[in-house]
């Protein structure tokens, strides 16, 4: 089992910025890609980003391209997601997962709680 418990999600007006980190316990931390995964009200679950055990991969969807980041820090088994240039269609609940496999999709095995992202116009 891997537990993962993000923090950081808030309030924040369109063109700022946030850094969502999230904790992780259980197993070997760098056995395991790490994604960011979120659902906005009414929608489906979204991928965002997605990093390799190692840190040397990572992959984007094409709406954060460019403004988010993802990275990691094994020795702290943690993971983060920068986002930049905010916008209010960011506004979602943001998971963090693991899986064995690099995934671009939101099937990880392992999910955190959630944390809340509200971007106000």
């Amino acid at each position: 089992q891997v537990q993962l418990v993000e923090s950081g999600g808030g309030l924040v007006q369109a063109g700022g910025s946030l850094r969502l980190s999230c904790a992780a316990s259980g197993r070997t931390f760098s056995n395991y890609a790490m994604g960011w995964i979120r659902q906005a009200p009414g929608k489906e679950r979204e991928f965002v980003a997605a990093i390799s055990g190692s840190g040397a991969t990572t992959y984007y969807a094409d709406s954060v391209k460019g403004r988010f980041t993802i990275s990691r820090d094994n020795a702290k088994s943690t993971v983060y997601l920068r986002m930049n240039s905010l916008k209010p269609e960011d506004t979602a609940v943001y998971y963090c997962a693991a899986s064995r496999l690099l995934l671009l999709t939101p099937l990880y095995d392992y999910w955190g709680q959630g944390t809340q992202v509200t971007v106000s116009s």
